[in-house]
């Protein structure tokens, strides 16, 4: 079976899910990662925080549904819109 792995960068957390390829979710996962305010309505993040979570999920979702990266067909980003 082939697989789609969507990932979900949001303003607080990563996400990733895993779908087969009738479009139905296999696995899910999601990591949080730090807000910084240097100042009065600003929002910073780091950047390698942001890679090291999405890798991470990324990771955790193939692992979850015991899948072979041979069978990740596609991959999605979304980026907090």
């Amino acid at each position: 079976m082939r697989y789609v792995l969507a990932l979900d960068q949001g303003t607080t957390s990563s996400r990733a899910i895993l779908f087969d390829e009738r479009g139905a979710p296999v696995a899910m996962a999601q990591r949080e990662f730090l807000q910084i305010y240097p100042d009065l309505g600003w929002v910073e993040h780091d950047p390698k925080e942001i890679f090291r979570t999405q890798r991470d999920v990324a990771r955790e979702v193939v692992q979850k549904a015991k899948v072979s990266l041979n069978d990740v067909m596609a991959v999605g980003i979304a980026n907090q819109r």
